[in-house]
């Protein structure tokens, strides 16, 4: 059953956060914040069983401002987008000061790349959500990425770079590190692994050529 979220809070964020997103990488998209909020708030009732007390409400707001700060570059912009939510003043109406800077931290450990374990569960929640680990949303997202960052590559080039970033991130020895139990992401992570032995993930890529 899906976690009832604050009304006033979810018509604040669907007015003014998540169109911020439309101007983000199509890899970033609103499409993209919504599969992570909706994927944390599925994960609420998995980290309730582990950590304990999850408030909802919390967790909503911290995936919706988890990519903000792209709008300042993406450099850094797990910083920048914690910054972006503890400046948000419309947020004090619902959290308080305490709360508001947990999920700042939960947004800035929220990058694969952030070198750290999450500071609390919420860091868990939005990083496990972030991962979305089924291989044709990875390929498809690989090069939409590839298009916007690197104009200047063949079609071929962005297929190369692609994999080589799955295999640098997703690979047995990879940067990327999972903090909650997800059974989805579990599977989507094996079937990756798999196909990047196989060599069919380049073809899946070849599929989102322009």
């Amino acid at each position: 059953m899906m976690e009832e979220i604050n009304q006033a809070l979810k018509e604040y964020v669907e007015g003014a956060v998540l169109p911020l997103y439309e101007h983000f990488d199509p890899a970033h998209g609103p499409g993209h914040a919504r599969h992570v909020i909706g994927s944390s708030l599925e994960l609420i009732p998995v980290a309730r069983e582990l950590y304990g007390e999850v408030d909802a409400d919390m967790v909503y707001a911290i995936a919706a401002y988890h990519d903000t700060g792209l709008q300042f570059g993406r450099k850094d912009h797990g910083i920048t987008s914690g910054q972006y939510l503890m400046a948000d003043e419309n947020l004090r109406q619902w959290f308080s000061p305490e709360q508001l800077e947990t999920m700042r931290d939960a947004v800035e450990d929220h990058r694969a790349s952030s070198g750290h374990e999450p500071r609390s569960v919420y860091g868990r929640i939005v990083s496990e959500a972030d991962r979305d680990l089924e291989p044709e949303h990875i390929a498809q997202r690989c090069m939409q990425y590839g298009y916007a960052y690197f104009p200047e590559m063949s079609d071929e080039q962005r297929v190369e770079r692609a994999i080589a970033h799955m295999k640098n991130k997703y690979g047995e020895s990879g940067y990327m590190h999972r903090w909650l139990p997800c059974k989805k992401n579990e599977e989507g992570l094996r079937a990756l692994r798999h196909m990047l032995e196989t060599g069919e993930m380049a073809d899946i890529c070849r599929k989102y050529i322009r």
